[in-house]
């Protein structure tokens, strides 16, 4: 008979750090220590990886068993792009067929590249964002995927533009408390949002300067080159935003933006990252406008604000003095241990990690393809 009384094993925290590249995927593992890795890849090998999650939720569509699920997002020249899932840490990986994401049989496009994968805030439920600029929903786990069809469909897409990436949907943010309402962006559309399940969408871009229009029409309602918005779960009326030229902040989920610029190198970047248990602390990687996409003074540096952005600080102990490449917007991310790594991959293959919100940086990994996305959790077993 079991005594009931005693003490039960726990699991073993470990973390996972997903690297995909435009030559495959890298997954690594560590301990909590975060200190020494062991890496797995290339998984789909010489395939575009532009999107990759880490699934803790255990969802119901695993037997809610429990553990994490890890989703790809890769383009291959022969296959197209696909949707890619594994509960075993990448031991294995299972696809649907025609990869999950197919457009309507009465809509002329076709899925370049899945560009962000983001799990739900109800169980079961992953989200997509495609180039062409579409966002799907799954319910089954990232099985399979339906077009969010009043998006597609808005009147406003015939205007959306493509940038130098194409033209896609970059960044979903379902509310943490409120399953009806989600927020996206895309290149060059903007922020929209819907509060009614996706029934509608509405543009949230008061106050975004796109730089590149003409003086005097430089705060349309839609069309700002937006490349990345980022909040936290507990906070989720606040939005903090990076664009072509410009960082931001929404304290009323991007009904209005305000800069937050001021005291940063430069306003040019592309990712952003809201520490996972401080909402107001949020990191920036700013780079230089124009054809020189490299940090200010070559120098990789990353920034961090724990004011909501009224300050910054530079953070750059351990990282080069000599950095010609850039950080894009999905390749940056914190995974959420008590004390939270903060990770970083360039266009020069390399990977770098913080376990002291900044302070501190080393290489975890080097001389992969040119990074395209970090994704990184805290997971048991």
């Amino acid at each position: 008979m079991t005594d009931q009384t005693a003490p039960q094993p726990t699991a073993t925290p470990r973390t996972v750090l997903m690297v995909g590249t435009r030559k495959g995927l890298w997954v690594g593992r560590s301990d909590e220590a975060r200190e020494d890795w062991e890496w797995t890849g290339p998984h789909f090998d010489m395939e575009e990886v532009y999107s990759c999650a880490v699934d803790t939720r255990g969802g119901s569509e695993r037997g809610g068993t429990g553990g994490a699920r890890l989703l790809a997002g890769a383009s291959s020249s022969w296959l197209g792009p696909r949707v890619r899932r594994s509960d075993d840490l990448g031991a294995s990986w299972d696809e649907s067929e025609q990869g999950g994401l197919r457009f309507p049989d009465d809509v002329e496009a076709s899925v370049e590249r899945v560009w962000q994968l983001v799990p739900g805030a109800v169980d079961g439920v992953v989200w997509a964002g495609s180039e062409p600029g579409a966002v799907w929903r799954s319910t089954d786990g990232g099985a399979t995927f339906a077009l969010e069809r009043a998006l597609w469909d808005h009147p406003h897409r015939e205007h959306w533009q493509a940038g130098f990436g194409g033209q896609a949907f970059h960044t979903i943010l379902p509310h943490p408390d409120d399953p009806t309402s989600v927020t996206v962006a895309l290149s060059t559309g903007g922020v929209y949002q819907t509060r009614d399940d996706g029934a509608s969408w509405s543009p949230r871009n008061q106050g975004i300067r796109a730089e590149f229009l003409p003086e005097g029409q430089q705060y349309p309602e839609f069309g700002q080159c937006v490349h990345k918005v980022a909040r936290h779960p507990s906070r989720p009326e606040r939005l903090f935003l990076q664009n072509h030229g410009g960082v931001y902040r929404s304290d009323d989920e991007g009904g209005s933006w305000t800069s937050i610029a001021e005291g940063l190198p430069a306003d040019f970047g592309f990712p952003v990252v809201v520490h996972p248990h401080e909402p107001d602390t949020v990191f920036v990687f700013p780079i230089n406008g124009g054809e020189r996409r490299y940090p200010p003074q070559a120098r990789a540096r990353v920034w961090r604000s724990r004011d909501a952005g009224e300050t910054w600080e530079e953070l750059g102990e351990g990282l080069p003095d000599a950095f010609y490449v850039a950080v894009m917007r999905d390749a940056m991310c914190a995974d959420d241990h008590a004390a939270p790594g903060l990770y970083f991959g360039a266009r020069n293959g390399a990977v770098w990690g913080s376990t002291d919100g900044g302070g501190s940086w080393r290489e975890v990994v080097s001389d992969l393809p040119d990074v395209m996305v970090v994704r990184a959790a805290a997971v048991t077993g």
